[in-house]
Parts: C-alpha cells; sequence; structure tokens
C-alpha cells in the first residue's frame, strides 16, 4: 500500500494569500519543491523549473481531459495547433495590429480621470477587455458582458466552485460560437477578422472544429482578460511606489519594453502552470511519482537569489533568457508578442499622457488571491 505523502504547505492559506510574493521566497529556501494539500506538487527554484519546461516528455501538459488547445497538448498533436497558434502572433500581425493597440490605448489615457483612480477598474481591466475584441474583431457589444464573464469567472475559481466554473465555461463557450455562427451567415460578407480567418483553418487536411476553435480563442482570452489587466497594474504600480523608475522611462522611452519585463520578473502576473509526470522523477531531493501534477511557480522561480541576486533590484541588463516571465520550451507563451506589444504601448502612451503616477498615502493596495496575481483594487493619484 502506498504511503501517502506528507503535506508541506497549504498555498489558500491565511499567511500565504496575504503576500504571496513574500511566501514563495519563503518557500523557496526552506522547501524548494512541496506537496500541498490539494494533491500538487509545487516547484519554487529558477534551475528545477528550467528543468521541467525543457523535459516536455517527463512532465506533459496534459492535465485535465478537457480539450486545451494548444497548451493543454503533447506532441505529435501540440505542434501542427501550435503551428496555428502562432500564425496570428507573427512580427507582421502585431505590426498591423500595433495602430490599432495604440489608438485604445491613447483613448482609454486621455479619458483617465486627474486625481484619485482606482486603476484596475479604470484602466487596466478596461484595456484587457478592449484590446481583446479589437483584436478577435468583436464588436464593442460584447465588452460588457465579457468584463461581467471575467468577474464571474473569477469568483468561481476563488471559490473552487467546480459547479460554478463550469457554467461559466460554458458561457463564454456560446459567446464564441455566436461568433462563429455570424460569420458563417454572413459569408462573403463576413469581416476579415482573426475570428473569420480561424475558421478557414485546417488541421491534418480537415477544418479546425468549433470545439478546437472555442478553446483555442478561450485560452488567448481568459489570458489577455487576466493576465494583461494583472500586468497593467502591477506596473503601475510599480511606477508610482518608485518615482526614480518611472522618471528614467520618462525620459527613456526605448528602455519601456526591458522595463516592464524586469518589474514583471519582480512580481509575475501569473502565478504557475500546471505539468503531469509520465513516469517517477526525483527533483531536489524529493520522489515525485508518476501521474502527478506538478505546479510551476513563475512567481517564484523569476526571484530566485540563485539567478538573479537581489530578487528586488531593478535592472535593465539582466539577461532576458534568464527571465521565465513568458516560459520557455515548446509550450512558451502563445501570445507572447501580443502581450509584450500592449504592455509596451500602453505604458508608452501612459507615460506621454500624464506628468506622474503617484501612491495614495494611507490606502494599500489589495493584494489579488490566488490562483490571480497583482492587484484587486489598486488606489493611484494621477496627474
Amino acid at each position: 500500500m502506498t504511503e501517502p505523502q506528507e503535506i508541506d504547505w497549504d498555498p489558500r492559506s491565511e499567511p500565504v494569500l496575504k503576500d504571496q510574493i513574500a511566501a514563495y521566497d519563503q518557500m523557496r529556501g526552506r522547501c524548494p519543491v512541496a506537496h500541498s494539500a490539494y494533491g500538487n506538487w509545487s516547484v519554487f527554484r529558477h534551475e528545477d523549473v528550467v528543468r521541467i519546461l525543457d523535459d516536455h516528455e517527463t512532465f506533459s501538459n496534459v492535465v485535465s481531459t478537457h480539450l486545451s488547445v494548444p497548451n493543454g497538448m503533447d506532441p505529435p498533436e501540440h505542434t501542427p495547433f501550435r503551428a496555428i497558434n502562432d500564425r496570428y502572433f507573427t512580427p507582421a500581425a502585431m505590426t498591423a495590429f500595433e495602430p490599432v493597440c495604440r489608438a485604445i490605448s491613447r483613448e482609454l489615457v486621455a479619458a483617465l480621470p486627474r486625481g484619485e483612480v482606482e486603476l484596475m477598474a479604470d484602466l487596466a481591466e478596461d484595456f484587457a477587455n478592449h484590446i481583446q475584441c479589437a483584436f478577435m474583431g468583436w464588436p464593442d457589444a460584447l465588452r460588457e458582458p465579457l468584463r461581467l464573464w471575467t468577474e464571474k469567472n473569477r469568483q468561481a475559481t476563488l471559490a473552487m466552485d467546480r459547479v460554478a466554473m463550469s457554467a461559466v465555461a460554458m458561457e463564454f463557450d456560446g459567446y464564441i460560437r455566436e461568433q462563429l455562427r455570424a460569420r458563417r451567415a454572413a459569408g462573403a460578407d463576413a469581416p476579415d477578422d482573426n475570428t473569420t480567418r480561424l475558421l478557414a483553418e485546417t488541421v491534418d487536411g480537415r477544418p479546425l472544429g468549433d470545439e478546437e476553435i472555442v478553446s483555442l480563442v478561450r485560452n488567448w482570452t481568459v489570458g489577455e482578460l487576466g493576465t494583461i489587466a494583472a500586468s497593467v497594474g502591477i506596473i503601475a504600480h510599480y511606477l508610482a511606489a518608485h518615482p526614480e523608475v518611472q522618471q528614467q522611462l520618462r525620459d527613456d522611452a526605448a528602455s519601456i519594453g526591458r522595463a516592464t519585463e524586469e518589474i514583471l520578473r519582480m512580481h509575475a502576473p501569473l502565478i504557475a502552470n500546471r505539468r503531469r509526470t509520465t513516469k517517477p522523477v526525483t527533483i531536489a531531493g524529493r520522489d515525485i511519482p508518476e501521474g502527478e501534477r506538478v505546479m510551476v511557480l513563475w512567481a517564484s522561480a523569476n526571484r530566485d537569489e540563485a539567478v538573479f541576486g537581489d530578487p528586488d533590484e531593478f535592472r535593465l541588463d539582466r539577461d532576458p533568457a534568464d527571465n521565465l516571465l513568458y516560459g520557455r520550451g515548446i509550450h512558451v507563451c502563445p501570445g507572447a508578442p501580443l502581450a509584450r506589444l500592449e504592455l509596451r504601448v500602453l505604458l508608452e502612451e501612459l507615460l506621454v499622457g500624464t506628468t506622474r503616477l503617484e501612491t495614495v498615502p494611507g490606502k494599500e493596495p489589495e493584494n489579488a488571491a490566488y490562483p490571480g496575481s497583482g492587484y484587486a483594487w489598486l488606489p493611484l493619484r494621477i496627474g
């Protein structure tokens, strides 16, 4: 009979949720591979995370019975679906989308009230919503349902309510299927946008099925509405709390891209991703059986002192290959080029369109709860 695994930590405990980043820093030194009450193995060190990411045969991305295109696939199935995905994020595609991204960014910054704002609602979440609809070619009328859907999804996930999570997923799928139906009905008059283009994609000599398109778009959208909004809040708060860095970027816009990745290295917008072991493996002295779920903690690995020294030191001269913000290996973030474009352009417009970003004395931001990151509530003063 197999001995039950010792429980090393609870990622949802009150001390961890109060300050996830500090908790992960502590765990990295105390217990670099930790078994949790939820049946997951959390991996905290950079070298161990890199090992997992570089060995997709031992650490599978197929962690659920639900279809997830292409994130939840392994080669050879993953390969053609990933090729389809990547056609939508080429340098040429990003160049073509940049004017749209800039126009949205400029409009939202111009509409941002001067004085005290709640940045998540007043900019970050609205930006992510606008951009995703524009990127997919969705109508403005879909933005409000998506905003409400994002909140319902967040609440269901926080509560670990499987019934609510399933209902929320079906609701989102319905929005996408309606967009597909509208384009099929329009025929040759369908808009020339990314949603229409997906209907023409083929894999293994057959058209993509609606379930596959919905899964692909769901992965794009969840990443956009959650992670990009979190990133905007993290970056804005860091610049408000570090006026010397803010001024550096106001004086040298060319460094904005590197600066955003360094800020998000220190405070990850995405806490973790899952893998599943395909055979018994030993990591940092811990024996992990076959079929176990392993959580790669981006929020810890990117702060590993063995790689970055002082994890809170802001530096623009770090080796970008060490930064796991967008992952690495065959499952590197599918939307990384779009995320980089969005964050760079929004920050350019925010710094041009304002004179200062400041924290609000006496009003501390409220951290987002696991599995989210960043801020749930972020008061800032805009000049």
